[in-house]
């Protein structure tokens, strides 16, 4: 075979090779997890491009972010994580936006002889051990912490909270029964065999949750992340976190 020839069968057979999208690092919450690795399925299927995953507590993540951590996209549970990565000039501009929301439920464990309560018997003697994200720096535990304020009952709550790292280390609290109950997202719960719901906040009454979206400043693939954070606001993308028990934003 002549040089040109070989060549020209060289340069066929690497058009036949699949285009290697780009990698993205995805820092996103704890709660996020099994919602975002469904839509990683998806979307690396369709886009090419591979989605590399950093779950966590928003507010490690953020320090993560602010230490340097290679990130791309940053999805938080709360807006105030994202507000100081903001501030600090770290959020590619107009590049955030938030697309869905979440409401708080108690959890018991599956065989506990709880089948109901209200908030309002967290604070007696039945309950001795509450499993909650931590209350200082992890979304979910500060809209727990808020929560039990605005019904006036965190003073008697606190001394029985169990602080965890994250939201779902306090859901794998409850189920392994370590507790007596727990505060989580409404999708964590969903998730879980070991565990039942035994109250759930109104969303009308509860915190106001959000889980914003964004591209990182210093994002190795900026066009590739902007397309992701594109495409968790997609009709298909918003249908899998409905699926996953999520409320869609306005």
């Amino acid at each position: 075979m002549n040089k040109s020839l070989a060549g020209l069968v060289l340069a066929w057979c690497v058009s036949l090779q699949p285009a290697v999208g780009a990698e993205i690092n995805v820092f996103a919450a704890a709660s996020l997890t099994d919602v975002m690795k469904e839509i990683a399925r998806v979307y690396e299927a369709q886009g090419g491009d591979k989605l590399v995953f950093n779950f966590a507590g928003s507010n490690a993540l953020a320090r993560q972010i602010k230490e340097g951590a290679p990130a791309d996209v940053f999805c938080s549970a709360d807006e105030a994580q994202m507000s100081g990565l903001e501030k600090a000039g770290l959020i590619a501009d107009g590049s955030r936006g938030s697309v869905v929301s979440n409401t708080l439920v108690v959890v018991a464990p599956k065989d506990s002889a709880i089948t109901s309560l209200t908030p309002q018997n967290l604070a007696r003697p039945q309950i001795k051990r509450l499993a909650l994200a931590d209350t200082k720096t992890v979304p979910a535990g500060v809209y727990s912490k808020e929560y039990l304020k605005k019904l006036g009952l965190w003073k008697e709550v606190e001394p029985k909270v169990i602080p965890t790292e994250n939201v779902r280390a306090a859901l794998a609290a409850v189920e392994s029964g370590n507790v007596d109950a727990g505060i989580v997202y409404k999708t964590d719960a969903a998730i879980s065999k070991a565990v039942k719901v035994v109250f759930e906040v109104p969303a009308r009454e509860g915190p106001d949750i959000s889980y914003p979206i964004a591209v990182v400043r210093e994002s190795r693939n900026p066009e590739a992340a902007k397309k992701f954070v594109d495409y968790l606001k997609s009709e298909e993308a918003l249908t899998v976190f409905r699926r996953h028990g999520f409320i869609i934003q306005d």
